[in-house]
């Protein structure tokens, strides 16, 4: 069988019955402009919501699990799009479907062939302006196909962000660094052998300490000896011979050494050492704060190129709107933030948006039309007839003649 039309489509006459809150209605739309009314829980949201269930397969049967009125066990959707007629039939927990053809054959794949007339119909012009800023960008990046993962993209730069802003953290917890001192050496000096010289130095002056003293007392005996010298003729011969043996001694020794020198050094090391364990930590900190400068240049330029692969994205992207596009904030139109958009300005582009996503089912639904005034009511009716788009839209009431009204899950006579 031949692929379906590319021309425009619009609905012809809906039926449905059981659907939602539906008992029976057969509604042939006369007009651009298809005004649900009645009042509260009589089922006008269920006319529109049947086009919806009608057409958009997976999607619309995961927003509406009961289709199924309640007490009853089966529903029906039939949309006669001229060219087409769709019928979807729920029992039960199953549900069918039927495209056929104006000469009444069928498709095998009735899905697909809806999936490629049927745009974003469950797209809602008037709820998206109502939508926060926040959630207009992601209704609005739903309905545009980038080459990339914007997600994905924005967890990495955060993931990012926050390893910089750590690695600026502790670089700036080092704090101003004292400069290096080049003239000092490398690494901290030892005490060690300046400490073995000096006791050498005291012990060699120990040693002539003990040659005086065991002079001296050489000296003293001397003397005592003289006294007695008939008597220790002979002791003295000894004692003199060991007096000039010390004698030898002492004259051979050498000079004390001059330890002050040696004692200074001792005294300056510390100092010293300190200056050179300042060295040493200021030379580390420099070296810490030159590598965290290093990691948050590099994590900037990811981050810069994070931002640009997003923006190429963005750039390359095709919006059903021109002038449509986002940033960080929310939606925007013309550069503009799209919440600082008039009413009639937001209304009027959001009709645009639905009308582009919609080429070939020239269909529209918009729900709670209750809030439209007078002005903007004519709008969308202008809109519509100016696009060739058949609008549905559900108010509460409505004073025109052409107004369907529902009462009771059926069409009021």
């Amino acid at each position: 069988m031949r692929p379906p039309t590319s021309d425009p489509l619009r609905i012809v006459r809906l039926t449905a019955e059981n659907v939602k809150r539906l008992k029976a209605v057969e509604i042939t739309p006369d007009g651009d402009l298809v005004t649900i009314t009645g009042r509260n829980a009589q089922g006008k949201s269920s006319v529109l919501d049947a086009i919806w269930l009608a057409l958009g397969g997976g999607a619309a049967s995961k927003a509406t699990t009961r289709p199924v009125r309640d007490g009853e066990d089966h529903a029906r959707v039939t949309l006669d799009l001229g060219e087409l007629t769709v019928t979807r039939e729920w029992k039960g927990d199953r549900s069918t479907l039927t495209v056929a053809s104006a000469d009444g054959a069928t498709y095998n794949s009735p899905q697909r062939v809806l999936d490629a007339l049927v745009g974003r119909l469950s797209f809602d012009p008037l709820a998206f302006t109502r939508l926060s800023a926040r959630e207009q960008r992601e209704s609005l990046l739903d309905l545009v196909d980038l080459d990339v993962d914007l997600p994905s993209l924005d967890s990495q730069r955060t993931a990012l962000y926050d390893e910089r802003t750590e690695v600026g953290r502790q670089g700036k917890a080092i704090g101003d660094v004292p400069p290096v001192d080049e003239t000092l050496p490398s690494a901290e000096q030892s005490a060690f052998d300046l400490i073995a010289q000096i006791r050498a130095a005291e012990e060699q002056r120990r040693d002539i300490d003990r040659a005086r003293a065991d002079l001296d007392l050489l000296v003293k005996r001397g003397t005592e000896v003289t006294e007695a010298i008939a008597r220790l003729q002979a002791e003295l011969h000894d004692l003199g011979q060991q007096h000039a043996a010390q004698q030898a001694r002492l004259d051979a020794a050498p000079a004390p050494a001059d330890t002050s020198a040696l004692e200074q050094q001792l005294a300056d090391i510390e100092q010293t050492n300190a200056k050179i364990r300042a060295n040493q930590e200021s030379a580390k900190r420099s070296r810490i704060q030159s590598e965290l400068h290093h990691q948050y240049e590099t994590l900037t330029v990811e981050i810069d190129a994070l931002d640009k692969q997003k923006a190429d994205a963005l750039a390359a992207a095709t919006f059903p709107v021109d002038g449509l596009g986002f940033d960080e904030g929310g939606v925007t139109f013309n550069g503009v933030p799209f919440g600082q958009a008039s009413s009639a300005e937001q209304i009027r582009v959001s009709l645009a948006m639905a009308m582009a996503l919609n080429p070939t089912l020239r269909v529209i639904r918009i729900l709670d039309g209750s809030l439209l005034d007078d002005d903007s009511m004519q709008m969308v009716a202008d809109a519509a007839k100016e696009g060739g788009y058949q609008v549905w839209i559900e108010r509460v009431s409505d004073p025109s003649e052409s107004a369907i009204v529902i009462e009771d899950g059926e069409v009021s006579a």
